[in-house]
C-alpha cells in the first residue's frame, strides 16, 4: 500500500476541489444533461502535454488516439473516462489520458461510449467491448494492450474484462483503475465514514447516478453493473489508486480484497488527503507521483522498456 503525503487543507488541493464545486454549483434541477456535459467538457478541456491527437471510429464507437512522439507501434492503452455514466468524454478526460500516454510513452485510445439516461446499461459496456475488438482488429495482440479508467470508466474496464473472460476472449495484459466505481448499491462503510471528509460525492448522489444508469428495472447487484459482486478470478494484474477522503473508498478496498482472494495480482494505493480522481489535476504534486507510478505499472506489463519521467 502506497500513500502520499497528508494534504488536507493544502492550498493546491483546495483550489482543485473548488474547480469541481464551481461546475456543480452552476447546476440545478432544471439543468439539462446536455448542458452538464458541455460544462464538464469546458471545465476540463485543456491538454498539458505534447502529443498528436487523431480522431477515429472504432466499430462505430467515436474515439481518439493520443500518440506521444516515439511511441511504439505495437502497444496501446484503451482508456475509459469517468463521469458517473452521465457526463464525461474524450474532451473532458483528454488531459488525463494524454498524461498517462505521455508519461508511459505508449499510445492511448480514449473512447466516447454512450451515456445515460439516453443509453442505459449495458450500452456503455457494449461500446467498451466493441472498442477492444476494434483495437485487436488493428493488429494489436491482447498481451500488448492495457486498460485504464477512472470512476465509471474503472467500472467499464472491470466489467469489460469480466465479459471477455466469460466469452473466452483473450484479456488485456493489465488494468489501471483510478477511484473505480464498483458498487452501484453504495453499500460500503466508507459512504458513512468518509461522508464528512469527501468534498464532492455523497451517497445520495451516487445512488441517483446508479438509477440513471440502470433505469427502474435495472439490477444494481448485477456483476456486470457492480463488479464488486462478481467472481473476479482470471483477471489480469490490477493497479488501483484511490484517495482516502473518498466516500467510494470501499469500492476500491473491497475490490482489492476480493480480487486477491480470487487469485488476482493486485496493487492497491491509497493516497492520503486525496479526493475522487485527483489525477485529473496536473498541478498537484500527488498527481504527478500517481501518474508516474501508474505508468510504471503499465510499462511493466506492456513490456515497454523506456518511458518518460515527469518534469
Amino acid at each position: 500500500m502506497v500513500r502520499g503525503e497528508q494534504d488536507i487543507g493544502n492550498e493546491p488541493v483546495d483550489r482543485a476541489i473548488e474547480r469541481i464545486r464551481n461546475v456543480y454549483r452552476s447546476w440545478n434541477r432544471e439543468t439539462l444533461v446536455s448542458q452538464m456535459r458541455r460544462d464538464w467538457d469546458t471545465a476540463f478541456s485543456s491538454c498539458t502535454v505534447p502529443l498528436s491527437c487523431k480522431h477515429v471510429s472504432g466499430s462505430g464507437v467515436d474515439a481518439e488516439w493520443l500518440i506521444p512522439e516515439g511511441a511504439p507501434a505495437d502497444s496501446a492503452i484503451l482508456y475509459f473516462h469517468g463521469g458517473g455514466f452521465r457526463v464525461g468524454s474524450v474532451v473532458s478526460h483528454r488531459d488525463l489520458a494524454a498524461r498517462i500516454a505521455h508519461t508511459s510513452g505508449c499510445r492511448a485510445l480514449s473512447i466516447n461510449y454512450r451515456l445515460a439516461p439516453e443509453h442505459r446499461f449495458p450500452a456503455s459496456l457494449e461500446d467498451a467491448l466493441a472498442a477492444y475488438r476494434w483495437v485487436l482488429d488493428q493488429g494489436y495482440n491482447p498481451s500488448d494492450v492495457a486498460f485504464a479508467g477512472d470512476s465509471a470508466g474503472g467500472n467499464l474496464a472491470l466489467t469489460a474484462m469480466l465479459s471477455l473472460r466469460d466469452r473466452a476472449i483473450p484479456l488485456p495484459a493489465s488494468a489501471a483503475l483510478m477511484s473505480p466505481w464498483t458498487d452501484l448499491t453504495a453499500s460500503g462503510a466508507s459512504y458513512e465514514s468518509r461522508a464528512a471528509l469527501d468534498p464532492i460525492h455523497q451517497r445520495k448522489m451516487i445512488l441517483a447516478l446508479a438509477r440513471d444508469y440502470l433505469g427502474d428495472e435495472g439490477d444494481p447487484y448485477d456483476p456486470l453493473a457492480s463488479p464488486i459482486f462478481a467472481d473476479l478470478g482470471g483477471l489480469p494484474p490490477l493497479l488501483i489508486q484511490v484517495g482516502d477522503r473518498e466516500t467510494v473508498l470501499d469500492d476500491s478496498t473491497l475490490l482489492a480484497e476480493r480480487a486477491r482472494s480470487a487469485g488476482v495480482d493486485v496493487e492497491l494505493q491509497i493516497w492520503d488527503g486525496m479526493f475522487h480522481v485527483f489525477q485529473m489535476f496536473a498541478e498537484l504534486a500527488e498527481t504527478r507521483r500517481a501518474i508516474d507510478s501508474l505508468s510504471d505499472f503499465l510499462c511493466k506489463h506492456l513490456r515497454i522498456r523506456t518511458r518518460r519521467r515527469p518534469q
